[in-house]
């Protein structure tokens, strides 16, 4: 009688813990959903919907509108997406990452004293993909014009109320922000006064973007009035922001503060739809994109922890905590390795790293009673039929531990400021998720960045430059497979996905932060199939972080971004008999208050034919349905 009392006890104590109070309502709907980074532009994307867009429209308008707002991301910056099409029953993944300019070599960056190219200003830019990916994905699976989608962000550009994370940021890189004099004549429109930048709540115009979006829509009406149809016409706004009078104000802004971009490098560039990489689950087929981004990551994790029975473990418990830091190891190891630019040689042995029998060889190292500090990448070659050319290259390489300072959050999520108290808000803080769905069957899910305070704005376009070019590397023994190259692009953090149950979309999903995306994602992904969270209580669960990986982003020497072996990053309500057993297992244990950025999330519920929205409580991030 009194085991089955414990027994009793233990299940009411975890239904308590999924069925428990979250800080924020989850969001319904059965027509549409649409949620964002910035309330304002979640606003935007429920305009579309009401005036009959589908959700590529919307999700378009989102995008939009959190450029125009600076969600940490501008319209410079790059879009990595996924949208299920519902006629084709298929996923597609939407490539619309900027490349390397003309000049952007090793040597170029090595003769300047670099380690890795820098984190900020005209140097730090690849070509602007955001513009292109969404005019491609607005003409081939949206149904409204350019002029319509563009319209909520053209009204924001055209002056808005800007919110105090946004405000403050530019106040903070200030001083930064001086060096450039088209950032400056917009973010600190109080130069010489004690607070330059603008103030909470203060209406914030930005006029040369607003010139740069209504030529765009002048270019799409202009090709409308002489009988093109709805795809060419926009296209025709792109061709002028690639090609056209935009395109050579942009390129001489950027060159002007001393950039590489040139007018051949932005003709050039294209936004490629790909094949999506995808992995099964236990019966739930998971889509990312493929090794440009560390997309794979997570598949790989999956597929590892298919090897466990992490429902027994416990959520949270010290063995799942263990099983989770040690699988995202092995697989951060190989990314960190073997992803790349899948259009430059050479080619990355993504079949075998993505192979059921290379994960179950992978989950056999883990060490049950250890933090394993010297995980290194494996070899996936054998799991396609081929040699491995790195093996000796693999034998050079050494997993010393790093600067003790780093941070778990990546430059880009960080503020100016060191100081402590701005701990929070640097997690809460990275570049935005877009997420929509609508009842016709259309989901899209993207994560756009790029551009981020404090950003380097090219001429009088507007446009703040992307700074991605720092995730390329300029040794090839840290990853051969992305070493800077001329119309190369590099290997982001940057990943959306989607699940598929039953060939019908079971969940979408994104979140900002760097490294620590496919963490968070992975976690919130577990929380619903494994422990049968709602997705609001996946959203706001409390996740892991590691830094036993190479960053990202952040950092100009080698001690920056090597990887801290042990340095584990754990939610404050942790049990101290949990955090004592990782101890003395070997981990370095931090504690925090938030253990992700902003996951947003939608959920298919197709017993009753709606939708779940989830929005993490660690942001501005939020949703509107219907």
């Amino acid at each position: 009688m009194k085991r089955l009392f414990i027994i009793l006890l233990a299940i009411h104590h975890s239904l308590f813990t999924f069925a428990q109070q979250t800080q924020k309502p989850p969001l319904h709907g059965k027509n549409w959903m649409a949620i964002t980074g910035k309330p304002l532009a979640a606003t935007a994307g429920s305009m579309i919907f009401q005036k009959g867009g589908n959700a590529v429209d919307a999700a378009c308008a989102m995008l939009a509108a959190t450029c125009t707002m600076w969600d940490v991301l501008s319209w410079g910056g790059e879009t990595q997406a996924l949208i299920y099409n519902p006629k084709t029953k298929k996923v597609i993944a939407i490539n619309a990452l900027g490349v390397a300019p003309t000049g952007a070599t090793v040597e170029f960056f090595k003769n300047k004293g670099y380690n890795f190219p820098p984190e900020y200003g005209p140097l730090a830019a690849v070509t602007p993909g955001t513009v292109g990916g969404l005019c491609y994905m607005l003409s081939e699976y949206g149904t409204m014009s350019l002029k319509d989608v563009l319209t909520p962000a053209m009204q924001l550009a055209a002056g808005y109320p800007i919110e105090a994370q946004t405000a403050n940021s530019m106040e903070r890189g200030k001083d930064m922000i001086k060096q450039w004099p088209y950032s400056k004549a917009v973010f600190l429109p109080h130069q010489g006064e004690k607070r330059e930048a603008p103030e909470a709540g203060e209406i914030f115009i930005q006029k040369d973007l607003l010139e740069t979006l209504t030529k765009m829509v002048q270019a799409e009406q202009d090709a409308l009035k002489k009988k093109k149809n709805r795809k060419e016409a926009i296209m025709a706004a792109f061709d002028r922001f690639y090609k056209g009078d935009i395109a050579k104000e942009f390129v001489r802004g950027c060159q002007e503060q001393g950039g590489l971009i040139t007018i051949n490098d932005l003709a050039k560039w294209k936004p490629i739809e790909e094949e999506p990489m995808h992995v099964n689950y236990k019966g739930i087929d998971v889509y990312k994109l493929q090794q440009w981004t560390q997309g794979p990551m997570l598949l790989q994790s999956l597929n590892i922890l298919e090897n466990f029975d992490l429902k027994a473990m416990g959520y949270n418990s010290t063995k799942y905590i263990h099983t989770i830091y040690q699988t995202m190891s092995l697989a951060f190891a190989d990314r960190d390795f073997y992803y790349g630019d899948p259009y430059f040689p050479p080619q990355e042995p993504i079949k075998g790293l993505l192979s059921k029998d290379y994960a179950k060889q992978r989950s056999q190292l883990i060490k049950w009673d250890v933090n394993d500090p010297d995980i290194a990448p494996g070899d996936p070659y054998p799991y396609e039929g081929k040699t491995n050319p790195y093996l000796g290259l693999l034998k050079q390489r050494t997993n010393t531990s790093g600067d003790n300072n780093r941070n778990f959050v990546p430059a880009h999520d960080s503020t100016i400021s060191k100081a402590n108290e701005l701990y929070m808000e640097r997690l809460w803080m990275g570049t935005t998720s877009v997420e929509a769905a609508d009842k016709d069957g259309w989901v899209v899910s993207i994560t756009p960045s790029g551009g981020w305070l404090p950003a380097c704005i090219a001429g009088h376009t507007g446009v703040g430059m992307s700074q991605r070019l720092q995730s390329f590397v300029l040794d090839s023994s840290i990853n051969p497979f992305n070493v800077i190259e001329p119309g190369k692009r590099p290997r982001v953090t940057l990943t959306p996905t989607l699940a598929l149950k039953g060939g019908k979309p079971f969940l979408s999903w994104a979140v900002q932060g760097g490294d620590t995306q496919d963490q968070n994602l992975l976690q919130c992904f577990l929380n619903i199939v494994e422990f049968g969270m709602t997705v609001q209580q996946a959203c706001e669960a409390a996740n892991i972080n590691t830094n036993q990986l190479w960053l990202s982003l952040g950092g100009t020497k080698m001690s920056d971004r090597i990887p801290r072996p042990g340095d584990i990053l754990v939610s404050n309500t942790t049990k101290d008999e949990v955090k004592n057993e990782l101890t003395k297992m070997g981990y370095k244990v931090t504690t925090g208050n938030r253990t992700s950025g902003p996951i947003n999330a939608i959920y298919f519920d197709w017993k009753h034919g709606s939708f779940w929205g989830g929005s993490s409580n660690n942001g501005e991030d939020y949703g509107i349905g219907w």
